[in-house]
């Protein structure tokens, strides 16, 4: 075989690999589009999906794991922007979590639809997915569903990592006499950060119509 067959080989399995996935990702997206107008026709709903799955994108096919970000509060709050508000709402949540802020411009924007939302977990909802769940009128799961505790995630100055904020307080009540400003500071964010999510989900419950007694409980469990 020539070097110049050879060659053309290799090109043809390149372009392959480049446009075999994308053309794969538009059939199925075609078919969830199908799928979705199918839901909403019989249900008489505006479907919303939140779908947050590793997918195998760019000409490497390198895995990327998707979360809640500023980007889907864009286009989710597009969504119930658009949708009238005697039309209700269904969402599908299946998502690791994300943004705090992103998760809880979601919620507040469903939490103020006039006609019923409702929210389907088929596999789980983590963290800003379970707060999203929280503005629902009602929860549909999958009997093997989960939702998650809603635990915001700070970014890390030393390393860039991220560490829960409940963690960062529990740090605090070590004795550590060589315990640095960062340290400190870091804690004061965590606490105002569970802050924040506690009066977010305080807010949403009651908006939901629970007594005031139980959220409060609820938004501390």
């Amino acid at each position: 075989m020539k070097l110049s067959d050879v060659l053309n080989i290799i090109w043809v399995l390149f372009l392959l690999s480049t446009f075999l996935p994308m053309l794969n990702k538009r059939a199925v997206e075609a078919r969830r589009r199908m799928m979705i107008d199918t839901i909403e026709r019989k249900r008489g709903s505006r479907l919303i999906t939140l779908i947050h799955r590793q997918e195998t994108m760019s000409l490497l096919g390198i895995p990327i794991s998707r979360y809640i970000d500023i980007e889907d509060s864009e286009q989710l709050l597009r969504a119930i922007r658009l949708t009238d508000e005697s039309v209700p709402i269904d969402i599908v949540l299946h998502t690791p979590g994300g943004l705090v802020l992103a998760a809880e411009q979601i919620a507040c924007a469903l939490s103020r639809h006039k006609a019923k939302v409702t929210v389907f977990v088929p596999h789980y909802a983590m963290s800003g997915g379970t707060l999203v769940a929280m503005a629902a009128d009602e929860i549909v799961m999958d009997p093997n569903g989960v939702l998650g505790p809603m635990d915001p995630q700070l970014q890390m100055p030393q390393n860039g990592g991220y560490v829960p904020a409940v963690s960062l307080l529990a740090a605090l009540e070590v004795d550590n006499p060589n315990r640095d400003d960062q340290t400190l500071i870091m804690a004061d964010m965590a606490r105002k950060a569970i802050r924040q999510v506690h009066n977010t989900v305080f807010g949403l419950l009651r908006g939901n119509g629970m007594e005031e007694g139980q959220a409060r409980q609820s938004r501390n469990s």
